[in-house]
């Protein structure tokens, strides 16, 4: 690419993915599986590497500004934290360029923290599974019951939501200023079910039971599945399922790459 623009292939896209934590290196794996063409994964534990190899076989690991400079659309999957430095890092080298994708995986951000690209002419988009991932081959087909939280601009939403189909799952639009919310909700409901699991699995064991989780499974996921319906059993299901998500009306994955 010597004029650093981004060709376009009939809907086909060279992806990089930066970071090879629980979400990169899936999502990367489910893009590819959709026919897009992975040029390069950036990674720097050993980790990581092991998981892009198993996940992304033959796929080069590439360092940031490689990644950046070959890809047409970049996957940005790592922490939260470290994401707004990431973004102006790169623009303050002028990696960024214009008409490329650029998109993270962040809950709790929408596209503000994407502006340093923006400026640069890239294209921004943030997709946040609603998944709770191992960072193995088993997350690709749990994707096709996942939904995403999707959050751009108007005029390449719909941009957004064809990634999140062809990786099998289901967009669900979240306004910019209620990507906070959104995230402490999923964080909410990741940590309680865990630590409730927990909990019975522990006094399982207290009194004898080798394998508690065996005995719990069917007993989590049917009430799981109740509270979940009842969850939504006022809302209009001849409607189908929502596209968007309001989540104040009122008002209006640590050590690893990926959070």
């Amino acid at each position: 690419m010597s004029d650093r623009t981004p060709p376009r292939r009939d809907g086909r896209l060279g992806i990089g993915v930066i970071g090879a934590g629980h979400v990169g290196a899936v999502l990367g794996a489910a893009l590819g599986g959709a026919g897009h063409a992975i040029v390069g994964i950036a990674t720097l534990s050993e980790r990581g590497r092991d998981r892009a190899d198993a996940l992304l076989p033959g796929v080069p690991i590439l360092t940031v500004p490689e990644v950046v400079e070959r890809s047409e659309l970049v996957l940005l999957a790592v922490p939260e934290s470290e994401l707004a430095g990431l973004v102006s890092g790169l623009a303050a080298t002028g990696a960024w360029l214009p008409g490329q994708l650029v998109a993270h995986t962040a809950p709790g951000l929408g596209t503000g923290v994407l502006a340093p690209a923006l400026a640069a002419g890239a294209i921004p988009l943030a997709l946040h599974p609603a998944m709770d991932f191992t960072g193995t081959s088993i997350d690709l087909s749990r994707l096709r019951d996942a939904w995403f939280a999707v959050t751009a601009p108007t005029p390449v939403l719909p941009i957004a939501q064809a990634l999140v189909v062809e990786m099998g799952a289901e967009p669900i639009v979240v306004a910019e200023a209620d990507r906070e919310a959104y995230a402490e909700a999923i964080a909410t409901a990741r940590s309680f079910s865990a630590a409730i699991v927990d909990q019975a699995a522990g006094m399982l064991r207290d009194i004898g039971i080798e394998r508690p989780g065996v005995l719990l499974g069917p007993l989590v996921r049917s009430s799981v599945e109740n509270a979940l319906a009842h969850a939504d059993a006022g809302a209009d299901v001849e409607q189908g399922p929502p596209t968007t998500i309001d989540l104040a009306p009122s008002a209006e994955e640590g050590a690893e790459e990926a959070p």
